[in-house]
């Protein structure tokens, strides 16, 4: 068992916000820290099973937290890449639309990019959409420049070396299980050992709303899973893809759509879909856990989110299970592919915060209490914001934690 220490700060989750937040934090302040991971590596979930995209800022509100943190992060986040010799790359997308009634939220779409200050957009008629993605179909198109992608594994190993250098310490498999407070000490029982802290800030995820309950604190919403399937494209069938091609997103729904992806390796992703999870960390359709779908199914925001969007949701599901539904959805982007094109890939659970009225949060929720900070909501664009989020975060701490600054 470790041995007891104290820190000024503890931050509970090892993804890439924990880590980019500790990583602030020690740039900020003198102080001691420690990331707490409950899994025996870093970057095990969200992170780690995401499609590795950096986004531009096309979707998200004009002054939203999402937007403001998303054009900011990803220019630090290419420049720490650069500077860290991490591959990615700055390849852009193109979002095509298929139908008519598409027509106008692509205009939408253009018109919140350049207010949140993204530079080349551009309208593609649909005898142009070729000339960026050869194999793509649609009656129009929005090319965006500025979209990217990188493997978040390495950006959070880097983040996490470099709290290392900083004098943070980083403890994997160390679960979080009790919280009690101990005069100015918040006592941290978890897996590994005990651990003391004077404050603490919550990067937890998918269990960022146990986290907070365990600290005392009301979320104030709960932690609802969807998990997001993908297969990818056969080896001789990625040439159909050059980088990345989007559809118009359904403004009835609040996920993107299938869509294709070109990794920094090589591979071509076909997907996501999005399905209820019934298991925080649950990456395959059998996937079950009694607490989790309990919690699930006994909060009442979650039938108010059901009854609006069953339809959808159970073609979510149909196409989770129905190989040739999936293909079809990808058949509106690009209509010569087939299903032999395609070999089952990977999936990620993506932690969606609801609130009591069944209304997904859509941007970052960020709670403070005494002594603590508590990120509930962490979505997309979160890994491309990461640096400008835990920045954020370290001034909320500095302020809110009494920190000395460091010299």
């Amino acid at each position: 068992m470790a041995e007891a220490r104290r820190f000024d700060v503890a931050v509970i989750g090892g993804g890439i916000v924990g880590t980019a937040t500790a990583m602030a934090l020690l740039e900020q302040a003198r102080a001691s820290l420690v990331v707490l991971e409950a899994e025996a590596s870093l970057a095990a979930h969200q992170t780690g099973n995401n499609s590795g995209v950096i986004h531009s800022g096309l979707y998200y509100k004009p002054g939203s937290l999402k937007a403001r943190n998303c054009v900011e992060g990803r220019e630090a986040l290419e420049k720490f890449c650069t500077e860290h010799e991490i591959p990615y790359e700055r390849c852009g997308k193109v979002v095509v639309a298929t139908r008519p009634e598409q027509l106008a939220v692509l205009d939408d779409l253009q018109r919140r990019g350049e207010a949140n200050g993204l530079t080349g957009l551009r309208r593609l008629a649909a005898e142009e959409i070729a000339a960026h993605e050869p194999h793509a179909v649609g009656i129009a198109g929005l090319l965006v420049p500025q979209t990217g992608i990188v493997d978040y594994r390495r950006v959070t190993e880097a983040y996490a070396a470099a709290t290392r250098a900083a004098g943070g310490e980083i403890r994997t498999s160390s679960r979080l299980l009790r919280v009690r407070r101990d005069g100015p000490s918040l006592v941290l029982e978890t897996a590994a050992g005990e651990v003391r802290c004077r404050a603490l800030v919550n990067c937890a995820g998918l269990q960022s709303d146990r986290v907070a309950r365990l600290c005392g604190v009301d979320p104030g919403v709960r932690i609802v899973p969807f998990r997001g399937e993908y297969y990818e494209l056969r080896e001789d069938r990625r040439p159909l893809v050059r980088n990345l091609i989007y559809p118009v997103p359904n403004p009835e729904f609040p996920f993107l759509g299938v869509h294709f992806t070109r990794r920094v390796d090589g591979r071509v992703e076909a997907g996501p879909n999005a399905v209820l999870a019934f298991k925080r960390e649950g990456y395959t359709r059998t996937s079950f856990s009694l607490r989790d779908s309990l919690s699930t199914a006994t909060f009442p925001g979650f039938w108010r989110l059901a009854g609006r969007y069953m339809g959808t949701g159970l073609g979510e599901m149909w196409r989770s299970w129905n190989k040739a539904a999936f293909v079809r959805a990808l058949q509106e982007l690009m209509p010569e592919m087939a299903a032999a094109d395609l070999v089952a890939g990977g999936a990620g659970v993506r932690a969606q915060a609801l609130d009591a009225a069944g209304n997904l949060v859509d941007d970052f929720r960020i709670v403070e209490a005494e002594r603590q900070i508590h990120v509930l909501n962490a979505p997309s664009p979160a890994a491309t914001a990461s640096i400008a989020i835990g920045r954020h975060i370290a001034d909320l701490a500095m302020h809110r934690f009494d920190l000395a600054r460091a010299r």
